[in-house]
């Protein structure tokens, strides 16, 4: 081999392992960007198609934030305000009317954990604040199983207020405006004790959430807890389950497939309909602040039924036809939020209007039908949900 050859083998060699070099630096850097992006936001998903940022805090400030049902409707929503803050967020649901697609887009972060756990057994973690919101909310799915609504609603609530205790954080609660039954003062206020019938088909979960709400405040004069309780009103929005039976997703559901309307009774009955950002709004508000008696967070925007159902087949231009079934046995005749206490402790009033909440609402149904091509709304007896996980 000459001189020259072996000169150029040299050279070609050496810019070979030159250029190894560079590639696996240029790899690394690309690896730390990407990891980087991936603490800085939310991943796009089908559920979740929008990028949710995620702000940097310093360890002083940074919070671990248990939410138990936080993969369901409300609790993903809350989940995605906590983590946006830069908290650090363990999600507990045993996925009964939960579902893993709402929180699938925060999986990769290294702020978020899923644990897959039924809070009627007791778990040992580490936290400084506790949302409480593990229940079946809709009536068909807390009376498929009254035992169960009631053990969550209790036993879960003693392992929370355990957990509180001993790692000595704040524990808010879902209540729920459940317990002032069908009432007898309108609107209701937070010093009305209610008009429950304790051995009707609701009362596993309205009696279940008295039970709590009376365990929250004895651990708090015992013990010493820190509490917050939220009586919470009907809330709407993306990511209610398809299947829950409720008067929004029901009716938007049938307009979207022009099927028939169905309303339960007469449809004179009432109801007040809140967005789920004020309700999640609300929820952090109670929780940061000083007040510790109980709280209504709902919208007075106060409609009936008849004319709800009405309003979702204008807006959703569909053919549908309003048809009328016998009514569910102790359902509320009427239900508005006295709000005065969340406005003058909290600061809080909802923002989002019904009309600009539903046209949210509405698209984000119209992608689930699309998706599933037919979905059947479930009526009012009870039933498991389906396709929870």
């Amino acid at each position: 081999m000459s001189a020259d050859s072996s000169h150029i083998k040299r050279s070609l060699s050496s810019n070979g392992a030159d250029d190894d070099k560079d590639s696996k630096k240029a790899r690394v850097e690309r690896f730390v960007a990407d990891q980087q992006l991936l603490c800085s936001q939310s991943i796009p998903t089908p559920h979740t198609p929008h990028v949710i940022q995620t702000t940097r805090l310093p360890d002083a400030l940074r919070k671990k934030i248990l939410v138990t049902g936080g993969a369901g409707f409300v609790g993903s929503h809350l989940v995605d305000l906590l983590m946006s803050q830069g908290h650090e967020v363990v999600v507990l649901d045993n996925f009964f009317t939960g579902r893993k697609a709402n929180v699938e887009h925060w999986l990769h972060h290294p702020n978020f954990s899923l644990v897959r756990h039924d809070v009627t057994q007791p778990i040992l973690l580490e936290v400084d604040q506790i949302y409480h919101l593990a229940c079946p909310a809709s009536p068909p799915h807390y009376q498929y199983n009254p035992v169960k609504t009631i053990k969550t609603s209790t036993m879960g609530t003693i392992n929370m207020l355990g957990l509180a205790k001993r790692v000595k954080a704040r524990i808010l609660l879902a209540s729920t405006s459940e317990i002032y039954g069908d009432p007898t003062v309108h609107p209701q206020p937070e010093s009305y004790w209610g008009n429950v019938n304790t051995i009707g088909p609701r009362a596993c979960y309205d009696e279940g959430k008295r039970v709590a709400e009376t365990m929250m405040y004895a651990y708090k004069n015992q013990n010493g807890v820190s509490i917050r309780i939220a009586r919470i009103f009907n809330t709407f929005g993306p990511r209610m389950h398809p299947n829950d039976g409720r008067v929004v997703s029901n009716f938007i559901i049938q307009a979207l497939q022009n099927k028939d309307i169905t309303i339960y009774g007469d449809g004179s009955q009432t109801r007040s309909f809140q967005y789920v950002s004020d309700l999640v709004h609300g929820l952090h508000a109670l929780m940061n602040g000083e007040y510790d008696l109980p709280v209504n967070i709902g919208n007075p925007d106060e409609y009936s039924i008849k004319n709800f159902a009405v309003k979702i087949r204008d807006m959703t231009q569909s053919k549908s036809e309003i048809i009328f079934m016998p009514k569910v046995a102790d359902d509320p005749s009427q239900r508005e939020p006295d709000i005065t206490v969340a406005r003058r402790e909290l600061n809080w009033e909802p923002k989002v209007s019904v009309e600009e909440g539903l046209r949210k609402t509405i698209d984000y149904f119209r992608g689930e039908v699309e998706a599933a091509g037919e979905i059947v709304p479930t009526g009012p007896d009870a039933v498991k949900p389906k396709g929870a996980a």
